[in-house]
């Protein structure tokens, strides 16, 4: 039987988009069925610790986003947790600081590089003077103490008061010679923000990122976090149960470094932009500038439950970076009293995991830490 030349590449391209098709779909139903195992597992975990709520999204750039809201947002007489339910970030917020400052940078507002005491005259006047930059701030390399002044975070006293206090603080070591973990520092990122652009932090954010990407149910703030009844509120452990705590506003002070609330729905959207699907809100200069590595941060490889995983680690602009079996990772955790938080994301995978709980529990490290090894063995098998 003869084929005429015209009907050959038609043949071809016909058997090309049947195969392609049926590879995709086994590639759907693959993810799917990591998914779903996945959650199983968790659900069970979640569980048999009688952990009262969380918040669960898993993108993969291609497929379906899985978005669920887990337990209730009580222990006792709470409502049920659904995808809009809102939980309180802590520090997963520092990303958003991070992504913020480097689209602002990337639009010219100002420079990373730009001293500190150019926006905060008072810097001027201590021990820091021009060499303070921004960058150094958003990754943790002032050269302070780690923590400085959390404990009065989480006292009556304001955050100003608090800033003057931290002015007069001896340096451990000079900016970009040793890493310290910060909260109250990492904050000031709002007072640059606001002398540069005559616009405050929770303006920009609200406006500019949750605002265009549809992140409807996330605020910045105590009153965002109740304004209805949909959130999930804090617990505690007891000697054999958990409690419903009191939420409180302390680390509300400090809205760059840990003041963010979002849903299940709205960090799926968050990891989709952090994937660059966004790119009229988080443009590819700004996603590249977040996750340079600024600080080494050696001693998170001695990190219990990664340290036979993570060959070595960085912090970004609110953003840490690990080389984590040989895959990069860009991920951030947050713990404030009563909720836990993790975030992960695999750029070259272009996977992303986010879960919020609302209790203060351990089980929340090897819940991702199960995530990101799955994550691993899935892909490297399809190769």
């Amino acid at each position: 039987m003869k084929y005429s030349l015209r009907f050959i590449p038609f043949f071809f391209l016909l058997l090309i988009q049947l195969f392609s098709s049926r590879y995709a779909l086994a590639s759907d139903q693959q993810w799917q069925t990591f998914v779903d195992d996945y959650n199983k597992y968790l659900t069970r975990k979640l569980t048999s610790k009688g952990i009262p709520g969380g918040s669960l999204a898993i993108v993969k750039l291609g497929e379906e986003d899985f978005i669920k809201g887990i337990g209730r947002t009580k222990i006792k007489d709470g409502r049920r947790v659904n995808q809009h339910t809102r939980f309180r970030l802590a520090s997963v917020s520092k990303t958003f600081a991070g992504s913020l400052t480097a689209k602002l940078a990337a639009q010219g507002e100002f420079n990373i590089d730009d001293p500190i005491s150019k926006f905060i005259p008072e810097f001027s006047n201590t021990v820091y003077k021009d060499d303070l930059k921004i960058y150094h701030i958003l990754s943790h390399s002032s050269g302070l103490v780690p923590n400085a002044y959390d404990n009065l975070i989480e006292s009556r006293m304001s955050y100003p008061d608090i800033v003057e206090r931290l002015l007069a603080v001896e340096p451990i070591c000079k900016p970009s010679e040793c890493y310290g973990y910060q909260n109250v520092m990492f904050s000031l990122i709002d007072s640059v923000i606001l002398k540069s652009t005559q616009m405050d932090y929770s303006h920009w954010i609200t406006e500019y990122i949750f605002a265009p990407l549809k992140m409807n149910d996330a605020s910045v703030g105590f009153e965002g976090m109740v304004k209805d009844e949909n959130y999930a509120h804090p617990h505690v452990r007891g000697r054999k149960r958990w409690y419903t705590s009191r939420l409180k506003k302390n680390y509300y002070k400090v809205p760059a470094a840990a003041g963010v609330n979002a849903s299940a729905s709205d960090m799926a959207i968050w990891l989709n932009a952090q994937l660059g699907q966004f790119p009229d809100v988080l443009p590819l200069d700004a996603l590249i500038k977040q996750t340079r590595p600024y600080t080494h941060t050696k001693k998170e490889t001695r990190r219990r439950v990664w340290r036979e995983h993570v060959n070595d680690a960085f912090y970004g602009l609110g953003w840490r970076i690990y080389d984590y079996d040989d895959e990069v990772l860009y991920y951030h955790s947050g713990w404030v009293q009563g909720y836990r938080s993790d975030l992960v994301v695999f750029p070259h995978l272009n996977i992303g995991f986010s879960l919020v709980l609302n209790a203060e529990t351990g089980l929340i490290n090897e819940l991702t830490t199960e995530f990101i090894n799955r994550v691993l063995k899935y892909t490297r098998a399809e190769k």
